[in-house]
Parts: C-alpha cells; structure tokens; sequence
C-alpha cells in the first residue's frame, strides 16, 4: 500500500515537472519558419570507375536542395575537333569511346552520316545486321544501368545479375567484332568483318536466356518494395519540360513521350521490325527504371526478326570512299541513352571540315537543376542516377 502511494505521488510530481518545461524555458515558433544556416555542399568529382567524373555544386537550406549546378569538362576530350585532322576510319574509334556502353551505336551512326553524304550504298545483309548489334550494344548498356542504379539505393543483388548476362553478351559480340567494349565493327559502306559460323546458333542461345531473366528482373527490381518507396513520386519530370530542355531517351519516354528516330525517322531496318516504344505515366524515377527494363524487351524482339530476315550476300560495298564529300549532312539516331545527333560538314579532302555531335546525356543532364530544386538531399542519389548518363557522351 506504501509503495503505491509513492509511485502515485512520484507520478504526479513528474506530470508538474513536464508542465513547466521540464525545468527548461521553452520558445515555441508557432506561427514562425524555422530559419537555418544555407549551406554550399560540393559532391564529387566523382571517380572514374563510376559513369564517369560528375561535380555537384548545391546549396541547402537544412535538408532541402535550394540549388544544383552540375560542373562538366573534367573528361573533356576533344572529340570533334580531333576527328578534324582524321578520315573517316580514324574518326571511328573517336566515336565509340565518348559513350563508353553504347560504343557500335555511336560508330554506326557515324557511318551513317557520312554514307548518306557520299551517297553510298550499304548491301542488305550489313544492315540487317548493323541493326542487330545495335539491339545487342542496348540491352548492355541497359542491363549496366537496371544493375548499377538499385546499387546506388542500397541493393547489390541485381549488380550480380546484371553482369552475368552482359557478360553472355559481351562475348557474343566479341566473337564477330574481335574486341569487348570499343568494337570498331562498323565500316563506312558496310562492316569489318561478316558473322563468324555458328553466330546465329549462339544468338538465339543468349537471347532465350536474357529473355528468361529479364522476367527475373522484373520481379527483382521492380517488384522491390524498397526499391518502390525510393523512387515512387521522387524527381518527377513533366512531359512539357522535358521536352523544353531537349531530354530523350528512356528518361523523356517515362514522362509520357514516346519520341524515338527508330520509330519517327527509321535507319538501317527499324521500318522493316515491329516493336513497341514504352512509355511511363507518372514520369518519377520508378517510371524511367521501367522504361529502361521494358525496352530491353523490345530490343530482343528486335534482334529475333533481325535473325529470321537476314539475308546472304554482301557485309561490305566494292566502292568506299576515301574523302568526305563537299556538303553538310545532320543524322539522327536513338541511341541507347537518348537522341544521337551527328552534324558533318564536308569540303572534298580526307578530313572532315566540322563535325558536330548532339549526345543525349548532355541534354539529359541539363534538367538536374531544375529536378532537384526544393527536393530532400536523401533523394539526390535516385533522382541523378535515374537519369541514366554517362559523363564521356557529356564533355566528348
């Protein structure tokens, strides 16, 4: 009885105490913002091994992102003015190293470029099988991304798996074109070599699996609840503004665009393929990874009718030209990361006179500042690694 008594006069003393403070003053705000210190935060330069060497200068206000300014220039390479004093073949390894995952799209619209300068005439089996590679080049740059992104968020599993089939991939791909990232297979008027026996046959090995393990995938990452929960409603990029800042790729197509030269302006043989161009609805982070995912779909849906219309003949023209014609010539192609655009100014010499290149990761980079204003630093990691870049195709 004793003891009840103390613990209820030992309670009601406590209750006092809290309604005093505590023995503290308390100020309340109410009505008044809680005003912080802003803050200059500076991330990166990031390291090599990473998409490249990215610097974010931002500026908070507690938690919250007021400003970012994304520094560029510290890849820069200089590849347009060098392919100034290079012909045509030289040129091509420049090509194939700005974007180091999407080396055969970037040498083929290159040769596109100055085939349609030259007016040269490419033989139906090299570009049936131009088309093919450049699937192939998709779904390894692809399968880097929907691999390195849920890392970035805190997930490891899917890096693992992501790897094993580039790695299927990659060795498909090194078989015909003798090298496993900067292929060099591309030629003006055609190829460097024809498919090595027994390609097809490995082809459609490869494709069955990375079909069976894309539905892994699927359940994998965009099942991931925790995946959902960082990246649903986080960075959304309206159609309007995309579209204003010259985004493309899978990070416009999320937002609702389906806006893709393989549909609107087809090359090579994507008039003669059917497939499909994805798009999102909320145009958040979660919409840009499964857009990323389900055009890897399309992309083997592409390379199965690339086997089954291959035709025999010709993988080279008999007449390539040695010099780049008097002219100007601009050629668009999708790349895996976004509009490729090439500008070619020829005089009649070797070297081209001026070569201009439109990379989509610039343009997608761009919209950063405007993404991440008024967001939580928590969030900066899944809004920029979902804009899926690679800073070689930014500083060329």
């Amino acid at each position: 009885m004793a003891d009840t008594e103390e613990r209820s006069a030992y309670s009601q003393m406590g209750e006092q105490w809290l309604l005093r403070g505590g023995g503290l003053d308390i100020i309340t705000t109410e009505g008044r913002d809680l005003s912080t210190e802003e803050m200059v935060l500076n991330i990166g330069p990031q390291h090599p091994s990473t998409h490249g060497v990215l610097r974010l200068v931002l500026e908070l206000d507690g938690e919250k992102i007021r400003h970012a300014e994304p520094v560029i220039g510290y890849m820069h390479r200089a590849a347009e003015k060098l392919a100034e004093v290079r012909d045509h073949r030289q040129v091509l390894v420049l090509m194939n190293r700005h974007d180091w995952l999407s080396a055969f799209n970037n040498e083929l619209g290159w040769c596109l470029a100055v085939e349609k300068l030259a007016e040269v005439e490419v033989p139906e089996r090299a570009r049936w099988i131009r088309t093919m590679m450049a699937e192939w080049n998709r779904i390894l740059n692809h399968l880097m991304f929907t691999g390195s992104y849920p890392l970035e968020l805190g997930a490891m599993t899917p890096m693992f798996y992501a790897f094993r089939e580039r790695e299927m991939i990659q060795d498909l791909m090194e078989s015909a074109t003798g090298a496993r990232m900067h292929h060099s297979y591309a030629r003006v008027g055609g190829l460097k070599d024809d498919l090595p026996r027994g390609f097809l046959k490995q082809s459609a090995e490869v494709l069955k699996w990375i079909r069976t393990k894309l539905r892994d995938f699927d359940n994998l990452i965009m099942g991931n609840e925790i995946i959902a929960a960082r990246t649903k409603g986080i960075g959304v990029l309206p159609a309007d503004v995309a579209l204003a800042y010259g985004v493309s790729g899978p990070v416009l197509q999320a937002s609702g665009v389906p806006m893709d030269p393989r549909k609107d302006e087809p090359y090579e043989k994507y008039g003669e393929v059917e497939f499909e161009v994805p798009v999102g609805t909320e145009g958040d982070c979660y919409d840009r990874l499964w857009v990323l995912v389900q055009r890897m779909h399309q992309s083997c849906a592409i390379v199965e009718q690339c086997m089954e219309n291959l035709p025999a003949g010709d993988y080279v023209t008999k007449k390539v030209p040695t010099k780049i014609p008097e002219g100007e010539v601009y050629v668009r192609t999708e790349n895996p990361l976004g509009l490729m655009g090439y500008y070619l100014v020829g005089d009649g010499k070797e070297y081209p006179y001026r070569l201009k290149m439109r990379t989509a990761s610039f343009s997608n980079v761009s919209v950063l500042p405007l993404m991440l204003r008024g967001t939580l630093l928590a969030d900066l990691i899944a809004i920029l690694g979902s804009v899926f870049f690679v800073v070689g195709d930014i500083d060329r």
